[in-house]
């Protein structure tokens, strides 16, 4: 008889600088014996910090530490701060059907209270999710469609006062290396995004 797979509830606290604009979404972390350090996309194979050293930069090695096969993390979390970005992940609560950090066998069993994350960062109008799965929940979240890669749909919220809230929800590409796609590509995606929120 098969052992039933345990769910796994999120290991990090989301990232809410106050008066962030953006909250970039993604999925749920690979399991903690793949990550290089206790911060959202902590695989050192992960390129979502080198994007944010090319677009900011202008170096994919900017926020790596590559002696240590880590990130620069109290860098990294300075220039969230900076240029108003939050962090957090689309599941809450999730169950790998397969032992791997694919997001193909996530389930999620509880997803992001949306709108009670949102209350936190009140300036916040863009969302945006790094892969197709993360892009799929705040899809059925908001009952709206899912954007192409590198674009947005308008969406509303239920706010935890009963309130209406309207964010863009922009779709990006996954930086995982597994996404078919340049890591100069996506910065060019991620920079497009950034410019059109005034991030930079």
């Amino acid at each position: 008889m098969n052992k039933e797979t345990p769910k796994e509830s999120h290991p990090l606290e989301p990232f809410l600088p106050r008066e962030a604009r953006l909250l970039m979404c993604g999925t749920f972390p690979p399991q903690q014996s793949r990550w290089s350090m206790h911060f959202y996309y902590p695989n050192f194979i992960n390129d979502m910090w080198r994007i944010f050293g090319l677009i900011y930069f202008g170096s994919k090695d900017a926020l790596v530490d590559e002696k240590g096969k880590t990130f620069k993390v109290e860098e990294i979390k300075q220039l969230l701060i900076t240029h108003r970005i939050a962090l957090s992940d689309t599941g809450k609560e999730v169950t790998r059907t397969k032992d791997n950090a694919s997001d193909k066998w996530l389930q999620i069993d509880k997803p992001i209270d949306l709108g009670a994350t949102l209350a936190e960062i009140p300036d916040c109008t863009a969302v945006a999710t790094t892969g197709e799965k993360a892009a799929s929940v705040i899809a059925s979240l908001t009952n709206t469609e899912i954007p192409k890669v590198g674009e947005w749909c308008e969406c509303k919220i239920t706010m935890p006062d009963g309130t209406e809230r309207s964010f863009q929800h922009w779709r990006m590409p996954s930086s995982s290396r597994a996404y078919p796609m340049k890591l100069e590509s996506k910065a060019d995606f991620y920079r497009k995004m950034l410019v059109a929120c005034d991030l930079i």
